[in-house]
This record gives structure tokens, C-alpha cells and sequence, in this order.
């Protein structure tokens, strides 16, 4: 679990819970009451808070590898060790895809996918994405989750942001000067993967929010074999990994998405 927490930026952000069976149902507000003001005497009006669920079922996510006899008792090769990155980076890839893109059939619901993930912040005026456009989705996002919000986008989408310029010709974005900060967007850090949509017509580009909101359910206990027999005539030996979870966001107004216009 170190390692799969290493490969993912996006467990790092968002909140990780175990469960013990296959299904953990969360209880949300979907809507608040407010106060009103009164008269002397005035009757209270009610306006109650109305609650409903967010389900976390238990998909299956695993992989397998061989590897030889030789390698085995090649007491110098430190097997244990690569056999758990190889397997974190594979499982932690797969994982961190569906987080993002994810359709919510037998996989977690991604927080770009247009059914139970992300609310839309703002769509460009133009093909290309602009300053004003990244403005735009910063204040959509409501100030309390603006805190802890963070920024999460393409490579390909830093780079188009960097070539931006001013009316001198100077470039709008400032890089951190500073040894141990990071660079930030609007005063607020950013993270990238490649499995974020890049800048294309009718894509969610981009994503700002309070990731903190996207829970990720882990069934406790995961499975790790070893295949003694089934690869022996091959002087093989087959090592399986596997585990069960879910994610979705269970507040979609945490985190706002900046869609490319549409040609």
C-alpha cells in the first residue's frame, strides 16, 4: 500500500478509507435549510436539511506477472522489492485512471466523467484555453473549497498555459523562484497526470477543487499469490495481486471542471 500511495498523485489528495465488506453506503446533505427573519412572536418557519447516500461498492482491480526459476535464486536480484513496484505501478496506473475518467461501471467513477463526477466551473470563450478562462473556473468554485482546493490538469495544458502572454509580450505565468515551494496557479498548488483530458473541442480540460471530497473505499485485505505449479514445464513461477475498491466524488460542488469549447 506505501508503494500504490507513492505511484498515485491522486490518493495523496483524496480521502482513503478501508471497509470490511463490499458495499459502504455514505450519508450526504444534498440541500441546507437557511434561516429566516421574524416578527415578534412569529411562528419559526421549518427548513430542514435533506440528506441522501452516496454507495462505495467493491471492484476488482488486479494483474499478474512471471518470472524465472533462475531469477528466483538469483540471490543478488532483490525480487520482493521489484515484483512490489512493478505490481504498484500497475494496479496504482489503472487506478488513478479511472479516479480521473473513470464511467462508474465496473471501475470507480472518474471526476471527469459527465455522470456523478465533477460539476461544470466554466467553459472557454475560444478554442484555446486563456487566463481569463482559468479566472473563470477559480471563482466558480465556492470560497470554502477554494482553501484546500488544488489544481489538476494535462502536461500539455501546463505548457499551453506557460506560453501565455501579456499585452507586453511578458509572460502571465510566474514559475516559483523559491527552493521547496511549488508552482501554483492563482496562489493555489497544481498537480499533473496524463490521464487528465488534454485541450481538445468538447474536452474537460481542467480540474479545481477540494479533492478531499473524493473518497476512495478500500476493502480491506489484499490478495497476493504465488503459482508454483501452473508454470512449471516452462521453469516459471507466477505471482498474482488483486484488490477492491471503489471512488467517487460524494460532493460534486467540491470540485469544478473548465470544459473546451465546442468548434
Amino acid at each position: 500500500m506505501e508503494a500504490l500511495e507513492e505511484e498515485s498523485i491522486f490518493r495523496q489528495m483524496a480521502t482513503v478509507i478501508k471497509t470490511s465488506n463490499g458495499d459502504r453506503k455514505i450519508p450526504i446533505v444534498t440541500s441546507k435549510g437557511e434561516a429566516v427573519w421574524m416578527d415578534e412572536e412569529q411562528q419559526y418557519t421549518l427548513s430542514d436539511d435533506t440528506f441522501g447516500q452516496a454507495s462505495l461498492s467493491a471492484y476488482k482491480l488486479g494483474t499478474a506477472i512471471k518470472i524465472s526459476e533462475e531469477l528466483l535464486n538469483d540471490s543478488v536480484f532483490d525480487l520482493p522489492s521489484y515484483i512490489a513496484r512493478e505490481f504498484a505501478r500497475r494496479i496504482g496506473a489503472k487506478e488513478e485512471e479511472a479516479f480521473f475518467v473513470g464511467d462508474g461501471k465496473g471501475k470507480p467513477t472518474g471526476i471527469f466523467h459527465t455522470v456523478g463526477g465533477a460539476e461544470d466551473g466554466a467553459t472557454t470563450t475560444g478554442a484555446n484555453i486563456t487566463f481569463d478562462d482559468v479566472m473563470e473556473l477559480f471563482y466558480s468554485l465556492r470560497s470554502p473549497y477554494r482553501k484546500k482546493a488544488v489544481w489538476v490538469l494535462n502536461d500539455s495544458t501546463v505548457k499551453a498555459l506557460r506560453k501565455l502572454k501579456d499585452n507586453t509580450g511578458n509572460y502571465i505565468w510566474n514559475p516559483s523562484v523559491q527552493a521547496g515551494v511549488p508552482d501554483t496557479i492563482l496562489n493555489r498548488p497544481y498537480k499533473t497526470s496524463s490521464y487528465v483530458p488534454e485541450i481538445k473541442a468538447g474536452n474537460k480540460c481542467m480540474a479545481f477543487g477540494d479533492f478531499s471530497y473524493y473518497w476512495v473505499a478500500d476493502r480491506q485485505g489484499r490478495s497476493f499469490k504465488r503459482l508454483n505449479e501452473l508454470f512449471a514445464m516452462t521453469g516459471q513461477v507466477g505471482f498474482l495481486a488483486s484488490q477492491r475498491l471503489d471512488g467517487k466524488l460524494i460532493l460534486p460542488e467540491a470540485i469544478k471542471t473548465l470544459t473546451i469549447k465546442k468548434a
